[in-house]
């Protein structure tokens, strides 16, 4: 028996076979040689005009096709575009779906499809959950996604609204992570952290033999500019399991300003993160006598432990770090 997802692959290999051949060439040939077949294959009734409902009127304008689980009241508005002319088509396609409270938009080429979510927050491209094109995914994915936004089944029983959503959450996520990345480097470039120019300097040394002096490492760091770091067009967000909601950790005042923690609600602001380790550690160990013989006991970094009693037990067989590191360690006495 053929399913929904066998029959989508092959209409998919089709479109693609004519994409490849050029044959769409304008409006009415995406959307009767692409769009209409693959939401046919969907569980869409195209010959129901008023589920699959051609020129939409909106104020007025009119977009290519509403699609509706109740009839004339649109769930998905689709604004068709000859491939390689959508440039602007987002804004137009954005305006229907305002003005209607449509909560999914799509805009497609054939090839392309852009899917939105006009409620959400930011640009235009910030509120398009995904982007599929498919020339560039085998028929399986391209079927797969198709399925998971645009199903008649998963639209009318509110699954699509819902993964889209989900979806666009993690993209915010994503780029927001993107965007925090340099900014994160550049200080940890800036304030020179201990454990990052020792991490380096080791490298160094495993790569070509010699050890880099500490200062060389801190001047090279000097010099490095953020990377340019791009956010990825199609991020997959994680899988969430329906059991066991995952919640967001909120992220505390210090983090944001500046480099810092919160201990029993109170927060803490310092300059660098090896002070923030010492601090911590003495708080910690102010209540509890054993606690730094506990977590001494316990592996820590990956190249060597945060804190020992000794400050050879902090650098074993490495006596040219050993120097000033006494100070600088709450355990090492």
């Amino acid at each position: 028996m053929t399913t929904i997802q066998d029959a989508l692959i092959d209409i998919v290999r089709q479109v693609q076979t004519r994409l490849k051949a050029g044959q769409f060439v304008n409006e009415a040939a995406v959307s009767q040689g692409a769009v209409l077949p693959i939401l046919n294959a969907l569980g869409w009734p195209v010959s129901d005009t008023q589920k699959v409902c051609p020129e939409y009127t909106v104020e007025g304008r009119r977009v290519d096709f509403a699609l509706c689980h109740q009839v004339r009241r649109p769930d998905v508005f689709i604004e068709v575009k000859q491939v390689g002319r959508s440039e602007g088509a987002d804004r137009q396609l954005f305006e229907y779906a305002f003005h209607t409270g449509v909560p999914l938009a799509i805009l497609t080429t054939g090839q392309e499809w852009h899917f939105y979510l006009p409620a959400g927050q930011g640009s235009y491209q910030e509120r398009r959950v995904y982007k599929l094109d498919l020339l560039e995914r085998l028929p399986e994915e391209s079927a797969a996604r198709l399925i998971r936004y645009l199903s008649a089944e998963r639209v009318a029983g509110g699954e699509s609204l819902a993964d889209a959503r989900e979806d666009y959450q993690g993209n915010a996520r994503t780029r927001e992570i993107h965007e925090t990345l340099p900014i994160a480097w550049r200080r940890l470039t800036e304030e020179q952290d201990d454990l990052l120019i020792e991490l380096i300097a080791t490298k160094v040394e495993e790569i070509c033999g010699y050890k880099a002096d500490l200062d060389t490492v801190a001047r090279f760091l000097e010099g490095q500019a953020p990377p340019d770091i791009s956010v990825p067009q199609n991020p997959t967000p994680a899988r969430r399991s329906s059991s066991s909601p995952v919640v967001p950790t909120p992220i505390p005042k210090a983090s944001v300003t500046g480099i810092g923690y919160v201990l029993d609600g109170q927060e803490f602001q310092e300059r660098t993160a090896k002070a923030v380790l010492i601090n911590v550690l003495e708080s910690l160990s102010s209540r509890d006598s054993e606690f730094l013989e506990r977590f001494a006991s316990r592996g820590h970094g990956r190249i060597r432990r945060y804190v020992a009693r000794t400050v050879d037990e902090l650098y074993p067989g490495r006596p040219e770090h050993t120097a000033g590191i006494m100070s600088q360690t709450p355990f090492a006495n």
